[in-house]
This record gives C-alpha cells, sequence and structure tokens, in this order.
C-alpha cells in the first residue's frame, strides 16, 4: 500500500528543508541591494552583487550536473546547503563587526551561486528517488506553492528585518539555512541513482568524460520529440516573460503611480502564483503537456497584452494574477515528465540542461524589455511583448509533435 504524500517523511523533510532555504534566500535577496546602496549610493554596484551570483550559478550549472549524477547525492545536497549556511554566517560577521565591503559581497556572491547550483538539481533528483510516480503530480505541486509562498512573504520580511538592524535579516537566513542543512541530513536522499532499471538505456553517456556526458544530456533531449518543441517554446517564454518587468514599471509610472503603487501592483504576480501553485496539481492534469505548453503561453501573452489597457495605475494587477495563476501548472507538468522520461543517472545533467536553457536567455530578457520600453512606452511594450507570446503560441500549435505530446515514455526518434 502507497503511502499518501502528507504522511513521506522523507519528502516532508526535503520540502521543509527547501522552504527554509529559500526563505532565507529571499530575505538576503532584498537586503543586499539596500546594504550595498546605503555603503556605497551606487545601483550600479548593487547590480554587480547580484549579477556575480547569476553568473556562477550559470559558469558552473552544466558541470554540477554532470557531478551530480557522479557523485553522492545525499553528501553533496548536505555540504553545498552547508556552505551556503558558512558564506551567509561570514557575511553576517562582517556586517556586524563593521568590516563588511563592496569586494565581500561580490566574492561571497559567487560563492552563493556556485552552491545554489549544486542544491537545485540534487533536490529535484530526490524527488523521484523518494516519491511514486503516482505522487509526482502532488509533489511537484507542493514544491510550486513552496517558491511562490516564499517569495511573496521573503521580500517584506526581509524589509521588516533590514529595519531593525542591517546584519538581522543575514543572520536569520544563515539560522534558516543551517536548518535547511539538518532536514536536508534527516531527509536521506538516495545516494546513488540505481542503474538496475537504465541498462539498457545506453546514450547516458556516463563514464565518457564531462564534456561527453554533457552533450549525451543534450542529445537525448534532442531525440525526443514533443519534449524537445516544448523545452524550445518554454525558453521563448522565459525570454518574453523576463522581458516584461520594466515596460510593467514604466507603464505604472507614466499613468501616476509612485513606488507604493508599483509594488502592490507587481504583488499580482506572487499572489496568483500562489494560488496557482495550488490548483496546479489538478490543472496539470486537465490537459496534456503538450497542450498546456500551449494554453499557457496563450495565456501569458493576452494578459500581458491586456495590461496596457487604459483602465487606470492599478488595472495591470488583475492580468498579472491571471498570468501567474496558469504557469505553475507547467512548471509541474514538466517536472513531472522529465522525472518520468528521463534516465535516473542523467537526472542531474537533464536538470542542469533545462535550467540552462530556461535562464541561458534570461539576461537578455530585461534589455529586450528596457529598450523596447524606451521605443514605444510601457503600453507599446507590454503590447508587443504579448503579441510575440501570442505570436509563439500559434506558430508551436503547428507541430503536430508538441499537439500529440502526452509526456508518457516513447521510443527515441
Amino acid at each position: 500500500m502507497t503511502v499518501p504524500l502528507r504522511k513521506n517523511v522523507r519528502f516532508q523533510l526535503l520540502w521543509i528543508g527547501g522552504a527554509v532555504s529559500e526563505l532565507g534566500t529571499e530575505l538576503s535577496r532584498l537586503a543586499t541591494p539596500l546594504l550595498v546602496l546605503a555603503l556605497t549610493g551606487s545601483p550600479g554596484l548593487a547590480g554587480v552583487v547580484a549579477g556575480a551570483r547569476t553568473a556562477a550559478f550559470l559558469a558552473v550549472q552544466i558541470p554540477a550536473g554532470v557531478w551530480i549524477d557522479r557523485w553522492d547525492r545525499r553528501r553533496t545536497l548536505v555540504t553545498a546547503q552547508g556552505l551556503q549556511a558558512a558564506v551567509s554566517a561570514l557575511l553576517a560577521a562582517l556586517i556586524l563587526t563593521d568590516q563588511v565591503q563592496v569586494w565581500h559581497f561580490v566574492a561571497l556572491a559567487v560563492l552563493d551561486g556556485l552552491c545554489t547550483a549544486f542544491i537545485g538539481p540534487v533536490q529535484d533528483t530526490a524527488i523521484r528517488g523518494i516519491v511514486p510516480p503516482e505522487q509526482l503530480h502532488g509533489a511537484y505541486a507542493q514544491e510550486e506553492s513552496r517558491t511562490h509562498a516564499a517569495g511573496l512573504a521573503g521580500p517584506p520580511l526581509g524589509g521588516l528585518l533590514y529595519g531593525l538592524g542591517r546584519a538581522v535579516p543575514f543572520v536569520v537566513e544563515t539560522f534558516a539555512l543551517l536548518a535547511a542543512t539538518l532536514f536536508y541530513a534527516l531527509a536521506k536522499v538516495p545516494r546513488r541513482p540505481s542503474t538496475a532499471d537504465d541498462a539498457a538505456d545506453d546514450d547516458s553517456g556516463e563514464g565518457r568524460g564531462m564534456g561527453r556526458e554533457a552533450l549525451a544530456a543534450l542529445a537525448w533531449l534532442w531525440r525526443r520529440p514533443g519534449l524537445r518543441e516544448a523545452t524550445g517554446v518554454v525558453m521563448v517564454l522565459n525570454l518574453l516573460g523576463g522581458a516584461s518587468m520594466i515596460p510593467l514599471i514604466v507603464l505604472v509610472g507614466e499613468r501616476g503611480g509612485d513606488a507604493r503603487v508599483t509594488g502592490t501592483v507587481l504583488a499580482g504576480f506572487g499572489i496568483g502564483g500562489l494560488a496557482g501553485a495550488l490548483l496546479s496539481g489538478r490543472i496539470s492534469r486537465l490537459m496534456p503537456p503538450g497542450r498546456i505548453v500551449l494554453a499557457v503561453v496563450t495565456v501569458f501573452g493576452v494578459s500581458l497584452a491586456a495590461t496596457a489597457l487604459p483602465w487606470g495605475m492599478w488595472w495591470p494587477m488583475v492580468p498579472l494574477v491571471f498570468i501567474t495563476l496558469s504557469t505553475p501548472s507547467l512548471n509541474v507538468v514538466l517536472n513531472v515528465v522529465i522525472a518520468r522520461l528521463v534516465p535516473e543517472p542523467m537526472l542531474g545533467r537533464m536538470g542542469a540542461v533545462l535550467s540552462m536553457g530556461g535562464m541561458g536567455l534570461k539576461p537578455l530578457g530585461p534589455v529586450l524589455g528596457g529598450a523596447l520600453a524606451a521605443a514605444l512606452g510601457g503600453a507599446g511594450a507590454l503590447l508587443t511583448l504579448g503579441g510575440l507570446l501570442c505570436l509563439t503560441a500559434a506558430v508551436a500549435a503547428l507541430s503536430p509533435e508538441l499537439r500529440r505530446f502526452t509526456g508518457e515514455p516513447v521510443p527515441a526518434a
């Protein structure tokens, strides 16, 4: 008899560890630029710190995926989370002793990004090892709710703690990351991938060197019709969706909104995301993955264009709720598909490949959005981005492989 997901102690410990870790990280994500601005008065340096973390994450993502498939995954998760806690503790100590400098922020941000590159893929591979296949929808829906809840609660809580003292958010983050390390150790995630069931899959590239192992994961994805097309559509969605933030800020400002109004309007992302995460398990079962991809991109495009309607500075909050109400379902269904289809010895590499695909174009999003907003204004930029997303959905719908994609195992093309 299968134990209900809520009674799966190992998964719940893994989930609690992730929730505590994400909340702690969100606290410092707001506090760090505030402190850098207070020390230097330079928004550019605040951006350098954030960029250093992202650059380190992207630089090591693919090697991390390969190493995760080679190493003891339990030890990797606990070690990476423990090192991240140590980085946070060191930064808190520097702030408390008034010795912190900008280069400290940059160096520690790089170390934090390196740790994050290992933690995320190990968490994803661990879920397949401790959750039965029939419960994967519920497990990934619970993961989505964690992410959106942390994103909704973390920034205001981080601002509140920063008001109590500059070092307070970093001290709290340190204790949160230490608690996450303990929960991960108690979860006892599988140490090594089980290769018994995957012996027949000889295209994993395992043991052929790092470069060949990474290329084997790319080749495996390319030979899977439907999943290949879905991945390409999601990459475009991440690019155009990421380009919408600056035009949204410009739009609210053009309509007379101040920073308070802008922050409240953008909270629509968090509200819709949390509600969507709670519903994502059910929604992801209503349609096959290929059609969910098309539906979500269409809803995203129409809603983004709808923010430009001339109904006042508060109006954009409504379509923003609909945008993030739909996207968690896409995340859940694709995570389930990956967990079911990818050979277990390749899960780390495939997670890294997909993460790189999603984030590789991410830095271009703000540049594109800023250029469009400068040329067309906030409303014009949002109409353009929404139209491009609808066009992406229309072109993708011409693919029979994507329309028929069910996420069930099929022979490679």
